[in-house]
């Protein structure tokens, strides 16, 4: 498929962002905004690698579909568009796992790390790419591989399984906060839904979850009991744990619980733990439950820690 696109850059009218950004010593990357690119592994031990055309910068290495960010972008945005106007990759087969960044102090790289959410080939879309191919995790290294994303690769690799995974005790954090409550709590329950919700589209700091990069999208699981069952699906939120992780702003799961919202947390804490998520943190400042919870091997955080985020 080398011949599938005539060589040179592409034609047409470019972005302001399409340009060298020069550093102080005269050092040049490109990308006069910075750059950003994707790093999507397919959840069987294989990721997608671009081989660069030889005009290109470091041409005829291998390294994953990226370019530079338009003005006013977001790099997660940039790393989606770019990987859809080169490798047809489609940006709603991307659940997004985590963010790397690269700062130069006068550029800056982002490296998008998502997961395929369903199957889907590579296609030369234009003239950047010699090939595009699944490559397995194991033979990344024997390849020629660019500068840039060699260095990165060891510590992006050790992260390829990493899947954090939060369970909220929806019934704890509503009630760790007197702000009249308990005068509808399906509508406290809804709200709660409404801010986690968001929270899964932006992403969490690294820190919070103890976790290497920049910035992380946990798989989210709120748990509601009692008359808060009856609150209503809010976003790519779906009910009963059915919710469809495969869009790339991510999505919450939401267990209504039967009985006991004690026992569906520890059962969702549990799914998640023998899932091979991890870490998974469960959001409660039940003592009995914490206990219950750490005996799986979760990690627990009081509802501070997520109100702080919200």
């Amino acid at each position: 498929m080398p011949d599938a696109t005539p060589p040179g850059p592409p034609p047409g009218p470019r972005d302001p962002g399409d340009a060298w950004a020069v550093g102080p010593d005269g050092t040049k990357a490109w990308g006069r905004f910075g750059a950003a690119g994707l790093l999507v592994d397919d959840g069987t031990g294989r990721v997608l690698l671009q081989h660069r055309v030889e005009w290109s910068h470091h041409g005829g290495t291998w390294g994953i579909p990226g370019g530079a960010r338009h003005q006013g972008e977001a790099a997660v945005t940039a790393a989606l568009r770019e990987s859809a106007e080169e490798a047809g990759v489609p940006d709603d087969a991307i659940a997004l796992r985590h963010t790397a960044l690269l700062d130069l102090g006068f550029w800056t790289y982002t490296t998008v790390v998502g997961r395929a959410s369903r199957p889907f080939e590579p296609v030369i879309a234009d003239r950047e790419s010699l090939a595009l191919s699944w490559i397995p995790i194991d033979q990344v290294d024997d390849l020629p591989l660019h500068p840039g994303f060699g260095r990165s690769w060891p510590a992006l690799r050790a992260t390829v399984a990493t899947t954090p995974h939060v369970v909220v005790d929806a019934a704890n954090v509503v009630g760790s906060v007197p702000d009249g409550w308990w005068k509808d709590r399906a509508g406290a329950a809804s709200r709660l839904l409404a801010q986690v919700s968001a929270l899964a589209a932006g992403g969490v700091s690294a820190s919070l979850l103890d976790l290497p990069f920049a910035r992380w999208w946990p798989r989210w699981t709120v748990v509601l009991e009692g008359e808060a069952r009856a609150a209503a699906d809010v976003g790519g939120a779906g009910g009963d744990g059915g919710a469809d992780r495969g869009a790339a702003t991510g999505a919450v799961d939401i267990v209504r619980a039967p009985a006991s919202g004690d026992d569906a947390v520890v059962e969702s804490a549990r799914a998640a733990v023998q899932a091979g998520d991890g870490p998974v943190v469960v959001v409660t400042a039940d003592r009995e439950l914490r206990d219950r919870a750490e005996a799986l091997g979760a990690v627990v955080r009081g509802p501070s820690w997520l109100r702080d985020q919200l």
